[in-house]
């Protein structure tokens, strides 16, 4: 929706060239899924809607193809590549910018996805009489020096405050400020340089929406407790062929033919876990066609289907099997077949179920010219596990 007031003109930098470790993260985190977008596409949109012109990315050397994937079908933003530390590639991205000379430039940090267009108002209101200005609030914890291990003093939160970005700034002012840093390494954030400088730096009002994202746990917190997938699959019996039904060699006259081993207990527990997470299903990791998974042992799909979870977020709660056929009998073998689910799981046994039914002679299971399995599996979010 559009806003009636519009805001002065001011172009932006998003700096997104760090590694995120910390988060815990199968990607850097700035392209990692924040509430259905890639965390850097949220600042991205709420800079444009506001009207900022250009924006400047800043990434990482190799991060270009991530970059545009995660903003793919925005217009009016720019990739820069980065330096080894945030103040160089801030740096890079203002000397990026001097082509065009903006009268004011906002730089955000990525990793702090929520927005609000208040906030910005504020900052580029505060330029008017400031060089700079920065988004803060204060301190409500009291605070303690710390020393060996103990409290050495105490320190005034009246006097404290908590620091966000956007941090806007007047283009000259801050460009010739990053030019002359001769301050540690990396600096703390943008006010620090434009200080160091002699520049002075307003306070406004922040917003706690403007939280960053720093640990796995400001990911896991996004995800729904409780994913549930279904799986399907179903082989045809054939002469000549071994019989594995969840990850066991069953003795049969018979054995089912196809993808792999053909242990259809397998792929349909495979097809539940990707589906639980939204990860495609068996064909996409491991499609018939490559003669690499020629009678490959379908535990190496179950392994690799149980790491996409992990990776996810997400612990096994529980799956629940059913193998569809007439013969051979599932009973005598259901128990040793839990076990090896669970151990390829890893998880508890009593978090798998294993169960068999038949068709009453119907359809191709009921004529014995095949088996089927269906699988239900339910995950559960790490922090609730």
């Amino acid at each position: 929706m559009p806003h009636s007031t519009p805001l002065p003109p001011f172009a932006a930098i998003v700096v997104a060239a760090g590694k995120g470790l910390r988060a815990g993260q199968a990607a850097p985190k700035q392209f990692v899924p924040w509430h259905g977008k890639p965390v850097v596409r949220h600042s991205v949109e709420a800079l444009l809607e506001a009207g900022a012109a250009p924006i400047v990315v800043a990434i990482a050397q190799d991060a270009e193809k991530q970059a545009h994937e995660a903003l793919t079908g925005l217009d009016g933003y720019e990739l820069v590549a980065g330096g080894e530390t945030r103040q160089q590639s801030v740096a890079n991205a203002l000397e990026h910018l001097e082509a065009v000379a903006p009268q004011s430039v906002l730089i955000h940090d990525a990793a702090r996805p929520a927005l609000p267009r208040a906030v910005i108002a504020r900052l580029l209101a505060a330029l008017a009489d400031h060089a700079g200005a920065i988004p803060v609030l204060p301190v409500v914890d009291s605070l303690a020096i710390a020393g060996d291990g103990v409290m050495t003093g105490s320190a005034d939160r009246a006097r404290l405050r908590r620091v966000q970005t956007p941090q806007a700034f007047r283009f000259g002012p801050i460009l010739a400020a990053h030019r002359r840093w001769q301050g540690p390494r990396d600096a703390g954030d943008d006010a620090q340089v434009l200080r160091a400088a002699g520049g002075v730096v307003a306070l406004v009002e922040g917003d706690e929406a403007l939280k960053k994202l720093t640990v796995a746990e400001d990911f896991v917190s996004e995800r729904p407790a409780i994913r549930t997938g279904m799986g399907f699959d179903v082989h045809r019996l054939a002469p000549g062929e071994e019989l594995w039904l969840g990850g066991l060699r069953i003795p049969h006259d018979k054995g089912l033919a196809g993808h792999s081993d053909a242990d259809v207990v397998l792929h349909a527990l495979v097809d539940a876990l990707l589906g639980a997470i939204g990860a495609g299903d068996i064909g996409t990791h491991f499609p018939p066609s490559d003669h690499q998974w020629k009678g490959a042992p379908s535990s190496r799909f179950v392994e690799h289907a149980v790491k996409l979870v992990s990776a996810a977020g997400y612990a096994i709660g529980n799956v629940d099997l059913t193998v569809i056929c007439e013969a051979p009998k599932i009973g005598p073998h259901r128990e040793a077949m839990r076990a090896s689910i669970a151990r390829l799981l890893a998880a508890d046994p009593e978090r798998v179920s294993v169960k068999a039914t038949t068709t009453e002679g119907l359809g191709p299971t009921g004529r014995g010219e095949g088996i089927a399995a269906q699988a239900v599996a339910t995950l559960i979010g790490k922090d609730r596990s």
